[in-house]
């Protein structure tokens, strides 16, 4: 492909395990599982220096695998769109999540829910049940019983059994996520949550991304994230990015080199709107996150 300089090389993982689990309340459980994924990283160079990036597939299953050229084909056009780059302008501006990205987002969700930072008074989320935290479209939880799903398990880290749970619902929190040992702290019950979440689902109105930038109209839509910047007992969030400048709802140009600040507590109550591009290559099936208002520091 031209503009393709060359291949960090590509890979293949294909695996089964058996997992047994016993303790002293005589439980004993087995689980088998399998897990298969390929990926392809490339490096794309013009006269203003080189990118890169990659793409990748996985499942359970795999006769579920996207086919090898059309991950090779991705990777590529996910490289060549990166060459050119250059550093937004400073301000405040709507951010577009990535779906992988918008992943991420909910696994902080998740960790600020999590009854071990919830007993060690380490979440921003603290004394926050039944609290408005999303605008109130959305929902989340978890489907741990889900046939062929990426977490499945019928039972947790404990030996508990699995249960569908809701953790966001109308925009509240409904509830948090307990093993037996930190549900004790609480003064609570386990929600069979020992070992974390199994298999997220949101719940909520999707609009393809095309809808998503016209929306957005002027801002940043984010596709790689870099550093550490995210603290648990604030929401306080900062971390350096990449992606692309949309003007006029379409994407102009890619960007690089620019951070992007906020809150998450804010961030989560200023959802826009979710895509319908929904990456279900993970244990977190979500697509894009609109976010309305976020600080850009770039040029």
């Amino acid at each position: 492909v031209a503009g393709i300089h060359q291949s960090e090389g590509a890979s293949l993982s294909s695996g089964e395990g058996v997992r047994v689990y016993a303790n002293s309340h005589g439980f004993l459980g087995t689980q088998k599982g399998s897990s298969h994924s390929l990926s392809c990283m490339l490096i794309a160079q013009d006269e203003g220096g080189m990118q890169r990036d990659y793409d990748y597939t996985s499942a359970r299953d795999p006769h579920a695998l996207r086919d090898p050229a059309s991950v090779g084909r991705e990777a590529a056009r996910r490289t060549l769109r990166r060459l050119g780059a250059k550093r937004p302008p400073t301000g405040t501006f709507p951010v577009l999540f990535d779906p992988s990205l918008a992943a991420g987002l909910v696994g902080h969700l998740m960790g600020a829910l999590a009854g071990g930072a919830l007993y060690r008074e380490a979440s921003f989320l603290c004394d926050s049940l039944g609290q408005p935290l999303f605008p109130e479209w959305f929902g989340l939880g978890e489907r741990p019983m889900e046939i062929g799903a990426q977490a499945s398990s019928p039972f947790d880290g404990e030996g508990v059994q699995t249960r569908d749970n809701r953790f966001i619902e109308d925009g509240r929190i409904a509830s948090y996520m307990l093993s037996s040992y930190s549900a004790r702290r609480l003064g609570m019950s386990t929600t069979g949550n020992a070992g974390g979440a199994r298999n997220i689902r949101l719940e909520a109105p999707l609009e393809t991304l095309e809808a998503l930038l016209k929306r957005m109209g002027r801002g940043v839509l984010v596709t790689e994230l870099m550093g550490q910047g995210v603290n648990g007992v604030t929401g306080d969030y900062s971390r350096g990015a990449a992606g692309f400048w949309v003007e006029n709802g379409e994407i102009q140009y890619p960007v690089e080199e620019f951070t992007i600040a906020g809150n998450l507590k804010t961030m989560f109550a200023g959802l826009q709107g979710l895509g319908d591009d929904v990456d279900t290559r993970g244990s977190i099936h979500t697509g894009s996150w609109l976010i309305d208002a976020m600080t850009v520091a770039g040029s």
